[in-house]
């Protein structure tokens, strides 16, 4: 019994080290997600540029990417140049401002341009925590009925958009024509 006893040490770390050697190989973009498959959660929340209430019923109608960002995010700066690349290319981009300062925002839109259809204000962080959000950037594909259909956590740059992302959000855009 004793020697049981001096072995349950060792049992234990034998089972914590499998369990850190198995986060090694996990990928942190890919965290899951129990929004996936359900509506994009109701919101009534202000435009980062004029104040306009917005709801849900504006990102209805196309397929879409909604792009968790912050003027505080260094990540976000990295991805910016690429998201509005897309949006040249015509990615429909909406954007989530999470918890951030407006006067920021507006100054960072005008300084490295706006790729977002509409940006929504989330100052308190209520959208973001009704869409399970970690952090940012993170990106949720949506489809035309406004249906969540992925999410990508991280920085998006061309090499994700190309090899992750693109083939994903070209399959909704295929899905919603006629």
């Amino acid at each position: 019994m004793r020697r049981w006893l001096m072995l349950l040490p060792l049992a234990i770390f034998l089972v914590v080290a499998v369990f850190l050697y198995r986060g090694l190989y996990l990928d942190p973009a890919e965290l899951p997600s129990a929004m996936i498959n359900k509506p994009f959660p109701e919101f009534s929340l202000p435009a980062v540029q004029d104040g306009k209430t917005l709801t849900k019923a504006d990102i209805l109608g196309k397929p879409a990417l909604v792009n968790v960002w912050g003027t505080w995010c260094i990540s976000c700066r990295v991805e910016h140049p690429v998201l509005n690349k897309l949006a040249e290319k015509g990615v429909l981009i909406y954007g989530i401002n999470y918890k951030d300062v407006n006067a920021d925002a507006l100054k960072w839109l005008v300084e490295f341009h706006n790729p977002y259809q509409l940006n929504v204000r989330d100052d308190e962080g209520t959208l973001g925590l009704n869409l399970g959000v970690y952090g940012a950037p993170e990106t949720f594909f949506i489809d035309a009925k406004g249906i969540i259909r992925d999410k990508y956590v991280g920085v998006i740059d061309e090499q994700v958009w190309r090899e992750k992302l693109a083939a994903k959000y070209q399959a909704l855009v295929d899905e919603a024509k006629p």
